[in-house]
């Protein structure tokens, strides 16, 4: 990479667009003082992104603008475009020329260009640091600053010689890795002080989770119970139906066909006698159908009784719950008696009193309550005793039927024996009625069954009821559930309905007190508690794969970081050694002999770490180390040692090895030398002259000059006056020209 050109336009002293291009190795601005030549090494300081003011002899931004004189007005803003040949892709930019430009407004706001592409002054230092340049490098020596390297502090030369190897570029992503991980450890605090107050809340919902996935399965083992339970009383209830259906059907017409055969047989016996035992018989027959009809309206009250006593059971089992805690309380209460016996005597007479109050209230709470549950039975009590009434009656209405029916068979048996062999007539209605009575006795039984058969078809939709509130329109998957054997093999509905229905009274039983389980356990909101638990869950997860992620940019960066300081370490300690024995050399050229070394020192700073009271602990000194670096010198024929008593000349001379040593480890594309041999004599001047000369082969040289010798080694020379309008111009002038005007 090199320097191609370099224009100014407004400047501080060159008030119109004025350009330099560098067509040699060596190039030198001459002229006289208060010309501004010294204004182009500023110049270069300002477009390489230089921010102190006071390194450009300044203090706004406003001083850099020319600023007008009495011929010519002021300008509005001041621009350096500097033009450099990339063909060798020195800079990671894919192109010949990078042009850098930069602009500054009487408002002191700055613009920066990069191929006339506005970017920021982070951009263009980035770039920069890949050729080792900086804005107030190493290879930027301006008038009075030759002196520098010698007078920093040690960790300022040390910046200074970290500049010249080149190692701003490693310092900068060190510096950067460090920020990131400054920053990713705060996200990691963040992020971890999340999943602190997030943690509570999801052990919470864990446990409930826990408690809806336990009613989720004894809802599931509910649905199987009343599946199986349903699916085998509803085919139960098809077969007994169908079956009372068809033994009803031939009794039921038989019956009707008797009572028509009866009544014609009936009006035959009148027609032939109608005596005193046949009314009696008729009268008794009559009887003992009205009985009959008593006794079925009877057993009818019966088993709606019995339905009454069956829904109640389950009011029976939670009263008993109720006096369980009755009895605990009146337990309690004589605890108090028994341990307030002996004590409220005498003195604590009125104590006594206010004691026996609570007691008497305890006692009328807990008697209310046993009253309450007493009245609370006084419906089961009276079901209990209509039931005794009923079966009372059907007692007495079966022994009222059993004697009427001994009656007529006494009756019938005496009409017999009086009946001669011819009465047919009687005989047939006789027999017709006999058997008219024992069909009527199987449609009573059949009656008595088809009663039972509809309180059962009632329970069977109570519990389809009560499935359907509880399990929704999964309590309808009974109709496609087909009943097992215990060979696994399909049941029949004849099998279903041949079952002992003890075996389905026990899955009865089962299946409510699973059922009275899962309605006491509460999970109706189950549905949002898991949508919370897993939105949850899904947060938690996801700041736990951040802290996997975080720690692992951490670790990633920590390494980075120990990597950029390993190959700081190595190459500065490389490159001080380099530069110390170039320095030595430069040192005993400069003086004819004598000695000159870099050493790394370490200083250790102490400080305080804090003034708060809180943080007594913190309250302590920190050690921090901190690496700089020392310039030894001996000169030759002298015992001085020691930077501090070098004269001014022998300074300058120190210093302008210094700078040529650190030019050599680590050569700059350019270095700018503004008047640093102004205190060398003649023979130092040919010294120096020819160092320049080693050092042109390495980097271009910009050398502001009044020393014959040095313009006498550059290939081209330019310069600086100022006219009439005191602005600053570029003159071309020849070399001899050029020494006179210096002179």
């Amino acid at each position: 990479m090199k320097l191609k050109s370099i224009e100014l336009s407004g400047f501080k002293s060159f008030a119109k667009k004025t350009e330099l291009t560098f067509g040699s190795s060596v190039t030198a601005i001459v002229g006289p003082n208060g010309s501004g030549k010294s204004n182009i090494a500023e110049s270069f300081r300002f477009v390489l992104g230089e921010q102190s003011m006071k390194s450009m002899r300044g203090k706004r931004g406003e001083d850099l603008i020319w600023n007008g004189s009495m011929n010519l007005a002021r300008a509005g803003r001041a621009s350096v475009r500097l033009v450099f040949d990339n063909t060798d892709r020195a800079l990671n930019l894919d192109f010949d020329d990078v042009i850098l430009e930069r602009v500054v407004n009487r408002d002191g706001g700055n613009e920066y260009y990069l191929n006339n592409s506005p970017v920021r002054l982070r951009d263009i230092a980035e770039l920069l640091s890949q050729a080792g340049i900086g804005a107030s490098g190493h290879h930027i020596i301006s008038q009075g600053e030759a002196d520098r390297a010698l007078s920093a502090s040690p960790r300022e030369r040390r910046e200074m010689i970290e500049d010249a190897l080149g190692l701003k570029s490693f310092i900068y992503r060190r510096a950067e890795a460090e920020k990131k991980l400054e920053k990713a450890a705060e996200n990691m605090r963040e992020v971890e002080s999340l999943r602190r107050e997030l943690s509570p809340h999801l052990k919470f919902l864990e446990r409930q989770a826990k408690k809806i996935e336990e009613s989720e399965q004894l809802r599931q083992e509910v649905r199987t119970l009343y599946r199986e339970y349903l699916a085998r009383e509803v085919r139960y209830l098809k077969v007994t139906s169908a079956r009372l259906g068809r033994e009803r059907m031939e009794p039921s017409r038989e019956k009707t066909e008797l009572d028509v055969t009866i009544e014609r047989l009936r009006q035959e016996v009148g027609a032939k006698k109608d005596d005193a035992q046949s009314r009696e018989l008729v009268h008794l027959e009559e009887e003992g159908r009205a009985l009959r009809g008593r006794r079925e309206s009877q057993s009818r009250e019966l088993g709606r009784i019995e339905g009454e006593v069956a829904a109640h059971e389950r009011l029976v089992r939670e009263r008993a719950e109720v006096m369980v805690k009755i009895s605990d309380v009146n337990s309690f209460i004589d605890e108090i008696v028994a341990a307030l016996g002996g004590a409220l005597e005498g003195e604590f007479s009125a104590l006594r009193r206010a004691a026996e109050k609570v007691i008497e209230s305890a006692r009328g709470f807990a008697a209310r309550a046993t009253g309450a549950s007493a009245e609370e039975d006084t419906f089961p009590a009276e079901v209990a005793a209509r039931k005794q009434a009923v079966e009372e009656e059907l007692r007495a209405l079966r022994a009222q039927e059993d004697e009427v029916s001994r009656k007529v068979a006494e009756l019938r048996a005496r009409i017999e024996g009086e009946k001669d062999a011819s009465r047919d007539t009687e005989r047939a209605l006789f027999a017709a009625m006999s058997r008219r009575t024992q069909l009527e006795g199987t449609l009573a039984r059949l009656a008595g069954q088809h009663e039972v058969l509809a309180r059962e078809k009632q329970a069977f939709e109570d519990a389809v009821r009560e499935a359907g509130m509880l399990l929704g329109s999964a309590a309808f998957e009974y109709e496609q559930y087909q009943p097992l054997s215990e060979m696994e093999l399909p049941l029949s509905d004849e099998d279903i309905a041949h079952e002992p229905r003890t075996a389905q009274d026990e899955r009865r039983r089962t299946l409510e007190r699973k059922r009275i389980r899962l309605e006491e356990s509460g999970a109706g909101n189950a549905e949002d508690v898991m949508k919370e638990f897993r939105e949850t869950t899904e947060r938690f997860q996801f700041l736990t794969r951040e802290i996997d992620d975080i720690n692992a940019t951490m670790a990633s960066l920590r390494e980075l970081i120990e990597e950029l300081s390993e190959t700081l370490r190595t190459r500065f300690s490389e490159g001080i050694e380099t530069i110390s024995k170039q320095f030595d050399e430069f040192f005993k050229i400069m003086f004819g002999g004598g000695t000159a070394s870099l050493t790394v020192v370490r200083t250790d700073l102490r400080r305080a770490a804090s003034e708060d009271e809180d943080e007594e602990e913190e309250n302590k000194e920190k050690e921090e180390v901190q690496e700089g670096v020392e310039i030894g010198v001996s000169l030759p024929m002298k015992r001085l040692k020691g930077l501090h008593m070098l004269s001014g000349g022998e300074r300058a001379l120190t210093s302008i090895a210094l700078i040529f040593a650190m030019s050599q480890v680590n050569p700059p594309p350019f270095l700018i030398l503004d008047e640093t041999d102004a205190a060398l004599d003649e023979a130092n001047s040919r010294r120096y002259g020819d160092m320049i000369e080693t050092l042109a082969k390495r980097s271009q040289l910009l050398l502001i000059t009044h020393n014959r010798e040095t313009m006498s080694r550059a290939g081209i020379l330019y310069g600086v006056t100022m006219g009439s309008d005191g602005a600053s111009k570029l003159l071309s002038v020849k070399f001899e020209e050029a020494v006179a005007v210096a002179k």
